[in-house]
């Protein structure tokens, strides 16, 4: 932890619509933390001005906007990030993609070693959740497809630059739920972020 005993969370929201659900159960976990003595950040990635498109791949730089700058402090400054967005066509949404693709770069996450394929990982002794919302059941998500999303961002970007563990919580079915199912799922974001889990 940064300072004393007071963690520092990090929530970054990757849905770009601000009613949807996704911000219910961040909103939901974000004050549940902060009752128990957290100092909680948030990135709503909707919110960001930020060219998402990786133009030159990795052959030349892009400066970084002030809003990803920004957002990498953040990320820097957090003891646990806790990542929240929907499954779309079995991944992240496309700002989010976006946004990993633009400030998770050699250099500033992870560095590779010279003539090597292996790399130092630059955000180790941070941890994570990911609390994704899906249209299907988790089982299927898992033995259809893979857990394609939850990988892609679990093993091929956190992971790989060194957070870990990185948890997972999976919320759906989401466009079949009522009311009722809806409260269980906010009751456990109240209970995940009582914990700073």
């Amino acid at each position: 932890m940064t300072n004393s005993n007071k963690k520092n969370i990090l929530i970054i929201n990757g849905h770009p619509n601000r009613d949807s659900f996704n911000f219910a159960l961040a909103k939901a976990y974000k004050e549940a933390a902060i009752l128990k003595g957290a100092s909680v950040a948030e990135i709503n990635i909707a919110d960001l001005h930020f060219n998402p498109n990786l133009q030159f791949g990795y052959t030349k730089r892009m400066d970084l906007e002030p809003d990803l700058l920004e957002s990498l402090e953040k990320i820097r400054q957090a003891d646990h990030l806790v990542w929240v967005h929907p499954v779309w066509w079995g991944g992240l949404p496309a700002m989010m993609k976006g946004f990993i693709d633009r400030l998770f770069l050699p250099g500033l996450t992870y560095k590779y070693k010279d003539n090597s394929v292996w790399w130092d990982k630059l955000l180790t002794g941070k941890t994570a959740r990911i609390i994704t919302t899906i249209d299907q059941p988790a089982w299927y998500y898992r033995f259809v497809y893979g857990n394609s999303g939850i990988n892609q961002l679990k093993k091929s970007t956190l992971e790989f630059c060194g957070i870990k563990p990185v948890k997972v919580t999976t919320i759906g079915v989401i466009k079949t739920s009522d009311n009722e199912k809806r409260e269980q799922w906010l009751n456990k974001m109240t209970e995940l972020g009582g914990k700073h889990l």
